[in-house]
C-alpha cells in the first residue's frame, strides 16, 4: 500500500550529535559507493555497514532499509545541486536577464555534473526509492529561487515570474538528465551546455520584449 511504502522509507530518528552526524553521512557515502559498484539488487545494509565502518545495528538506528539508506542519499544529492542554483540565483539578484540565464544554467550543469556517475546510479533507482516525491519536494525551492531572481530583473518579464522559473526549470532538468544519462560524449556534452543557455537567454529576452 502507498502509505505502507512510504513509511518504510522515512529514516527512524535524526542524528542531533557531532558524532551521530558523522555516523549518518559515512553511511550515505557508503550506500552511494556500495550502489556504484554492486547495483542495487546486490546493495544489502550488510555491505554498508561494512563500507562505513559501523554496525548494522548502528545503521539499523538511522534507515529501517536499504531503500530508506537510498532515497536519503538522492535527498542528500538532489540538496546539494539546490543549494548551489539557490546561492547562483540569489548572487545575480539585479543582474540582466542574460546574466541571469547564463549563471543559472552553468552553475545548475556543474553541480549535476560533478559526479556523473553518481548522479547517472541515482536516476536509476530513483523509481524504486519514491523518487518523484523528493524530486517535487526539493523542486519547490528551486523554482522559488529562480522566481525571485526573475523579479528582480532590471528589463522587467511580460509573463509571471513563477511560470518563467518553471519553463527555466523544465528546461535545464530535462537537458542535465540527458547529459548524465545519454551516455553522450564529452564534445556532445559541452555543447548541450552550450545550446541550453542560449535557449534560456532566448526565452528571458523574449518575454521581455514581449512587454514592449
Amino acid at each position: 500500500m502507498p502509505v505502507a511504502f512510504k513509511a518504510s522509507l522515512n529514516p527512524r530518528k535524526t542524528p542531533t550529535q557531532s558524532r551521530s552526524t558523522a555516523s549518518v553521512d559515512a553511511i550515505l557515502e557508503a550506500t552511494l559507493q556500495v550502489l556504484i559498484e554492486v547495483g542495487k539488487a546486490r546493495l544489502t545494509t550488510t555491505r554498508v555497514a561494512n563500507r562505513a565502518g559501523v554496525s548494522v545495528g548502528t545503521l539499523y538506528q538511522y534507515f529501517p532499509n536499504k531503500s530508506a539508506a537510498l532515497q536519503a542519499v538522492l535527498e542528500r544529492h538532489l540538496n546539494e545541486v539546490t543549494a548551489a542554483v539557490e546561492a547562483a540565483c540569489e548572487a545575480n539578484h539585479g543582474s540582466s536577464l542574460e546574466t541571469m540565464a547564463t549563471a543559472l544554467m552553468t552553475t545548475f550543469f556543474d553541480a549535476k555534473l560533478r559526479n556523473a556517475r553518481y548522479s547517472r546510479a541515482l536516476h536509476a533507482v530513483s523509481d524504486d526509492i519514491d523518487g518523484d516525491a523528493v524530486v517535487q519536494r526539493i523542486g519547490h525551492r528551486i523554482t522559488r529561487a529562480i522566481a525571485a531572481m526573475l523579479e528582480t530583473a532590471p528589463e522587467g518579464l511580460n509573463t509571471e515570474p513563477r511560470s518563467a522559473a518553471m519553463m527555466l526549470q523544465s528546461a535545464m532538468t530535462g537537458a542535465g538528465r540527458r547529459m548524465v544519462d545519454g551516455g553522450l560524449p564529452e564534445r556532445e556534452v559541452e555543447i548541450l551546455k552550450r545550446e541550453s543557455i542560449v535557449l534560456a537567454r532566448a526565452y528571458l529576452l523574449a518575454c521581455a520584449r514581449e512587454r514592449e
